[in-house]
């Protein structure tokens, strides 16, 4: 109940706050990527139940000659890599906090198709509720292997408190600022995760 009461009042002062940065943001995207200005997907959270995830754009659809989308690095536009540069695109989930779909401090949503791809341990990230960040966030972020990822994600399940969230949440101001591991070693984003790295 604490960390709920907490999640929604930071988000609500955040967002009292940031309400500028989205507006320019959105109308930045909108100017030079068109639309939509949101990614608008659907993610596994609280023991794996969708929910929709809110992000700003950061890349085109840009596609091959055989309707195939080009790899992440030749759809990524200058907004949105300066969007990304910053972690802008996470902002908006603050949203899906005041909803209740996720919290502040949790393993980080992954994408629906890696769920049959777990083992029973690393499946334990869906224990809590999935977060703005994370363990694994401050700790390397995209430059961490998957298995490494999900090590940190299962131990912030077994250590979570308070206080933790509460290192967690400075820490990732600091992370940003220092713009520390936005993207894995010889990837513009995170490779995909194939059950085994």
């Amino acid at each position: 109940m604490t960390k709920r009461i907490f999640d929604v009042i930071f988000s609500l002062i955040v967002l009292f706050f940031i309400w500028p940065i989205l507006l320019i943001s959105a109308i930045m995207i909108r100017l030079t990527m068109g639309s939509p200005v949101f990614y608008n997907r659907q993610r596994p959270g609280y023991l794996e139940k969708l929910f929709t995830i809110y992000k700003f754009r950061t890349m085109t659809d840009a596609c091959d000659q055989n309707g195939n989308l080009l790899p992440d690095d030749l759809r990524i536009t200058p907004v949105g890599a300066f969007i990304r540069k910053y972690s802008i695109d996470e902002l908006f989930q603050f949203v899906n906090v005041l909803k209740g779909d996720m919290a502040l401090v949790g393993p980080r949503p992954l994408l629906i198709q890696y769920l049959p791809l777990y083992s029973e341990h690393q499946r334990l990230r869906h224990a809590v509720k999935p977060g703005i960040t994370g363990w694994a966030q401050i700790n390397g972020r995209n430059s961490l292997s998957w298995s490494a990822k999900f090590e940190l994600d299962v131990w912030y399940v077994a250590h979570q408190s308070f206080w933790l969230d509460m290192k967690i949440v400075i820490l990732t101001v600091v992370r940003v600022l220092k713009r520390d591991g936005i993207n894995a070693e010889g990837c513009a984003t995170m490779p995909v995760f194939d059950g085994k790295n």
